[in-house]
């Protein structure tokens, strides 16, 4: 059986969002790694209507040029209608409508851009109850515990949905009813035009309610009807920041059972953050404390956490990522980083290399099996297959105009507390002593030094540091050499 696809889908973005006490616009606050309003086009668009419009007016410049920046929006035309000073979701739909065809038909889904769990599914499922009943207008439904600030679903004796009432214009008894409206719609689009052009602003809020073109279908004889949804998350929205929390841990929760449902271990979900674009492969293990963020990619059988936060990051294959920060990084198969390692931008770590404990890297090229064990700093930099770099060395990137680079051959053995200045070389096969300042290129096989030679001041200390306790231990030492003499 095909798919059916609504003719045009309306996503409703105009509010103000005051709940959210925020200077960015509510539709624009973040969840998994995605825009409420992000969450709402995509599934929108995964229906392939033929039309996709979005409705905006507060913070209008911000709100396009965030859908500007969406994928979609580089796949598909995605039309903006501005709402005018009219009130309510009824004239927020007439304003969409201008953007389409005047003669346009077919099914016409409404729903609004903060209900980020919402799923193309659930959007195509209404759009096939409402063909395959020929309604002019179906409502998505839902019903909860506590019905305070939704629509009531009103019915008739025979169970037909018989009008939608709003919280402040609803009697006693009508708010008693848990069946609420989700504000998501299937219009008839002829049903859809007509019902508009009805609507006043007559009611307490003073708005066009689009739950108005039910009663004036109904009146005019269409079928109306109501579906309920038994996932009540689908058709939550966020109007302040406890709702919006409360629907970015559920999100995960889906998030971390698909994953664990297809054979990734996640030790524990609950303090496992995973974004919607992140992919792991089956037998990967996530640790505790652990986020994977933006379009992050972990391999078959790797190992990221405890205590990690990776963004846009790619893991390979039996790699091994402790107690680490990272984003835009490459590392390679069977590798290992961390604990306390921070990848910078551009990192790329070749198969079963090293980045170690407290090393920070940017911009820097690490071949296959090559290691940086401990305590560095490797910026705009090349390190060659096989080589090892020392303890405490720094990558001196930095003239404070321009960044330069250093370039480390293959199975070059670099000593501890080195210091290359770039733009620096050192061949392959090159060893370094310890200390050692690297300012000129380094020829394959040499062994670079730049420190003198050392020289001990005898009886320094008890020269220049009399009576200190470190005076004291050195006259004892030496009494102990003059008697074992």
């Amino acid at each position: 059986m095909s798919q059916t696809h609504p003719t045009a889908v309306i996503v409703l973005a105009a509010g103000q969002g005051t709940r959210m006490k925020s200077a960015l616009p509510k539709v624009m606050h973040p969840i998994g790694g995605r825009s409420l309003l992000h969450h709402s086009v995509a599934a929108a668009a995964g229906t392939s209507p033929e039309h996709l419009i979005v409705v905006v007016r507060h913070e209008r410049d911000q709100l396009v040029a965030h859908l500007d920046s969406l994928p979609v929006s580089s796949q598909r035309t995605l039309l903006i209608a501005d709402q005018d000073e009219v009130p309510g979701t009824g004239r927020a739909t007439e304003c969409a409508l201008t953007q389409l065809p005047e003669d346009l038909s077919g099914t016409v889904v409404v729903t609004y851009g903060d209900v980020p769990l919402l799923t193309t599914e659930t959007i195509t499922g209404l759009v096939e109850i409402h063909e395959s009943n020929a309604n002019a207008v179906t409502v998505l439904s839902a019903e909860v515990d506590d019905p305070t600030g939704y629509g009531r679903i009103i019915r008739d004796e025979a169970g037909s949905l018989l009008r939608i009432v709003e919280q402040k214009d609803a009697n006693e008894t009508e708010r008693a009813v848990r069946e609420i409206n989700s504000g998501i719609y299937a219009f008839d689009a002829s049903a859809l035009k007509e019902g508009l052009a009805s609507l006043t602003t007559d009611n307490a809020q003073g708005e066009k309610y689009l739950t108005d073109v039910i009663g004036h279908a109904r009146e005019a004889g269409l079928s109306v009807a109501a579906t309920a949804t038994d996932d009540l998350w689908q058709v939550e929205g966020a109007n302040d920041r406890v709702q919006l929390a409360n629907l970015g841990k559920e999100l995960n929760r889906r998030q971390c059972e698909k994953f664990m449902r297809a054979g990734v271990s996640i030790i524990d979900p609950d303090t496992t953050w995973i974004d919607i674009d992140v992919s792991i492969a089956a037998d990967a293990t996530i640790l505790p404390g652990t986020q994977l963020l933006g379009a992050t990619d972990i391999a078959a059988g790797a190992t990221v956490g405890p205590d990690t936060t990776l963004k846009d990051t790619e893991v390979g294959e039996g790699a091994q990522v402790v107690r680490t920060h990272g984003e835009l990084a490459v590392v390679g198969p069977d590798a290992k980083v961390g604990p306390f390692a921070y990848l910078r931008p551009g990192t790329k770590l070749g198969e079963s290399g090293k980045i170690g404990t407290f090393v920070e890297t940017k911009n820097a090229d690490i071949g296959k099996g090559a290691k940086v064990p401990h305590l560095s700093y490797v910026g705009d930099a090349e390190i060659g297959e096989g080589s090892n770099i020392g303890a405490a060395s720094v990558f001196v990137n930095y003239d404070g105009v321009n960044k330069h680079r250093t370039v480390i051959g293959k199975h070059a053995r670099m000593g501890s507390d080195n210091m290359y200045v770039a733009p620096v070389t050192v061949g392959d096969g090159a060893y370094s002593g310890a200390s050692t300042t690297v300012r000129k290129d380094v020829p394959a096989g040499a062994l670079a030094i730049s420190v003198a030679p050392q020289r001990n001041l005898e009886g320094w200390v008890q020269t220049n540091r009399p009576g200190t306790p470190a005076a004291q231990a050195a006259e004892n030492a030496s009494e102990g050499e003059r008697i074992s003499e």
